[in-house]
């Protein structure tokens, strides 16, 4: 832990009192949250960023195929303000790049982005008439109550683990986890073990199901005119990544003669940034990540630029997973 977090224990202290009274407030009906007669599914963490939010989402809309789905984020990064329904002219910077990357993907899907959430669902309902709709990244987002939370951790760096900001990437205090009805475990490791499933649920000690997902890389680059094999791309690339933690995606992809770049997550690429990775990439390959495709599409060449999908694996109990999901979507 660097020492400018040390130096800023105080104020997590301070931030812990805010945030513990905010909750008890809503939790004993001082301040008010708002439901609502559809199902509403709320994906989130207690912790800042990189959990794998958008690639559950995406479970979930698969999952609700058979439902009218739409999903409700705020937009973080986006240039406009309010409510916006995605349609033909949205982009990254109109919606913000996870709702465009849904926009894009499902076209079946209401994609829609909107701070205030009670105003996001109530303009849904008036438009679109969803049968369920999802709300990313909302699990601090008490103003309105959804009728059934998803809370994700990182294997990596458990909630258990951590500490409240500014001291350390909590958003708000661990208890927090009370609030969910089911805990998912994102980016396990492939031979993760039956044991260390087990020591990670004692560790978590909440009543509700715990599961554990891992994260699935597409055997194809997509973007460019003609997809290309991963196990084929043998030659000298630039590997370009803006996301909350980019090791897994790094270490899948780098070669010995590739170079990485890396930025902020939800970077906002500048023609400064764009002149100095095509500078870089020096007429090579460009690779990044779905998100950071959503921002780079159409300031690079499309022939110049590829990204690599990912999705979830659920390792083991997953028909209880779905089952508890469609139970309640109905």
């Amino acid at each position: 832990m660097n020492l400018l977090r040390k130096l800023l224990f105080p104020l997590g202290f301070v931030y812990w009192m805010v945030t513990y009274c905010r909750n008890l407030f809503y939790d004993l009906g001082w301040l008010k949250s708002y439901t609502f007669s559809l199902p509403v599914i709320a994906v989130g963490n207690l912790s800042v960023g990189g959990t794998g939010k958008t690639p559950h989402i995406e479970y979930l809309v698969r999952l609700l195929q058979n439902k009218k789905v739409a999903t409700l984020s705020r937009g973080y990064g986006r240039k406009t303000k309010g409510f916006i329904l995605a349609d033909e002219r949205a982009n990254a910077a109109t919606i913000g790049d996870e709702p465009f990357q849904f926009y894009s993907k499902f076209k079946e899907v209401a994609v829609a982005v909107d701070a205030d959430r009670r105003n996001g669902i109530e303009k849904l309902q008036e438009l679109i008439h969803p049968e369920v709709i999802l709300l990313d990244d909302a699990f601090q987002h008490r103003r309105v109550q959804a009728g059934f939370y998803i809370l994700l951790t990182d294997y990596n760096h458990l909630f258990t683990r951590d500490y409240i900001l500014p001291f350390g990437d909590l958003r708000e205090p661990s208890i927090g986890k009370r609030r969910a009805n089911v805990i998912i475990v994102t980016k396990c490791p492939d031979d993760i073990s039956e044991i260390a499933m087990q020591n990670i649920k004692k560790e978590l000690n909440v009543a509700v199901p715990i599961f554990f997902s891992r994260i699935k890389y597409d055997d194809f680059l997509w973007g460019w005119k003609e997809k290309v094999e991963v196990q084929h791309l043998i030659e000298s690339k630039l590997i370009v990544a803006g996301i909350a933690n980019p090791t897994g995606f790094v270490k899948f992809l780098k070669g010995e003669k590739d170079e990485v770049m890396l930025f902020p997550d939800h970077h906002d690429f500048t023609d400064k940034d764009i002149e100095n990775i095509l500078k870089t990439a020096k007429g090579r390959r460009i690779v990044t990540t779905e998100k950071d495709y959503m921002r780079l599409k159409g300031k690079i060449q499309e022939q110049s630029i590829g990204y690599l999908p990912i999705t979830v694996e659920i390792i083991e109990n997953q028909d209880e997973l779905n089952k508890l999901i469609l139970n309640y979507v109905g």
